[in-house]
């Protein structure tokens, strides 16, 4: 029953959490985690609709939203799903990277970044290529087990102050709210949980066979499991960036974030931390090469548009044409992403993957209506 909603959070849980909750709890403080928590429960909100809408009707969203609000809706969609998956790929096979590196170090932090982010991006292409949705299931639910259960071990033996951290959860707060705040708060809102990739889960819960309203509430409670690990596990990682102090920037960070943890909690608390740290970033860029094609693939016959008979081109599944070209361009392409800034990539990701969630919820309302 929790298979979708725990390739959810396998998937929203990477980068976004680890990354962008260490960089701002950092910058902010726990006085921010009221915005996770917010993140997951509108996520929640809408993947709940989505998954509504589909039993219902037997459409995924995109076929929905060409089908009711036109073409034109599909091709702004793919112009803004161009940049995002470019920006996330590359932000993922930097923090598979730069983990990676903390991991076994080969050479230096930024050319280890290139060189393991470079070979996670080629092994998650054979994954998905060969192995198919039930091996891509298995291997996700052994990431998130492991990240869930190291991250928020890490996060409790570091002893955070309990009433900061109560306080962080209840009472919106913005710290430096003039010089980054907002900016980083709204990272860490629209990171949390995943963004586009919110619509594959429409794909998932149909390669499950669910496909009535009568599997709406195995749906939702999936989807409440997966949401609340997904904030757990945000929580956590502002926690341990907002209590330990490290020196470095970028991808340097995380290096330095691990070897903090391992004078604070020992050689044993480091290697759980890695270990947490790499299941979630490595699951997240496999869900990422699983599922984003499957967008293309829907949007590529979407606006090809109806035939005279006013029915669509039939549905595109994982072995489609457009599906495997996108599954090897897309970290083929964004390898030129690991040369930029790793905090850089990530605030701006998770800032445009954040800019969508807008656009998806006035999509379902229209189609509703």
């Amino acid at each position: 029953m929790l298979g979708p909603g725990i390739l959810v959070a396998a998937t929203g849980v990477g980068a976004g959490d680890l990354a962008t909750g260490a960089f701002t709890g950092a910058a902010l403080g726990t006085a921010v985690l009221w915005a996770v928590v917010v993140g997951a429960f509108v996520k929640f909100v809408l993947s709940e609709g989505l998954a509504r809408w589909q039993l219902v009707t037997g459409e995924t969203l995109l076929e929905g939203a060409v089908g009711n609000l036109g073409r034109p809706v599909g091709l702004f969609f793919l112009l803004y799903l161009l940049p995002w998956t470019f920006f996330v790929a590359a932000a993922l096979m930097g923090a598979c990277g730069a983990t990676a590196h903390a991991i076994l170090p080969i050479g230096d932090a930024a050319s280890d970044k290139i060189l393991y982010g470079v070979l996670h991006g080629a092994v998650g292409i054979v994954l998905v290529r060969i192995g198919g949705y039930k091996l891509f299931e298995k291997v996700m639910g052994a990431c998130i087990a492991l990240m869930f259960v190291t991250v928020v071990f890490t996060a409790a033996r570091i002893g955070p102050d309990l009433g900061e951290v109560a306080r962080g959860l209840v009472v919106p707060a913005i710290p430096k709210l003039d010089s980054g705040g907002l900016e980083w708060t709204i990272a860490l809102m629209g990171g949390v949980g995943g963004t586009v990739t919110v619509l594959s889960y429409g794909y998932w819960i149909r390669e499950e066979g669910r496909a009535s309203i009568g599997n709406l509430a195995a749906c939702r409670i999936d989807l409440a499991v997966g949401y609340a690990v997904t904030a757990l596990f945000g929580i956590a990682m502002v926690i341990v960036g907002s209590t330990i102090a490290v020196e470095g920037r970028g991808v340097g960070l995380i290096v330095s974030l691990s070897d903090r943890l391992g004078e604070e909690l020992g050689p044993v608390g480091r290697a759980l931390f890695l270990a947490g740290a790499w299941g979630a970033v490595a699951s997240s860029l496999l869900g990422v090469w699983q599922a984003v094609p499957y967008l293309f693939a829907d949007l590529a016959r979407l606006i090809r548009g109806r035939d005279a008979s006013g029915q669509w081109p039939a549905r595109a599944d994982a072995s489609s044409s457009v599906y495997r070209w996108v599954l090897v361009a897309m970290p083929t392409l964004s390898t030129l992403g690991l040369w930029i800034g790793f905090a850089n990539m990530q605030r701006t990701y998770a800032i445009t993957g954040a800019l969508f969630l807008p656009t998806m919820s006035v999509a379902q309302k229209g189609e509703e209506q």
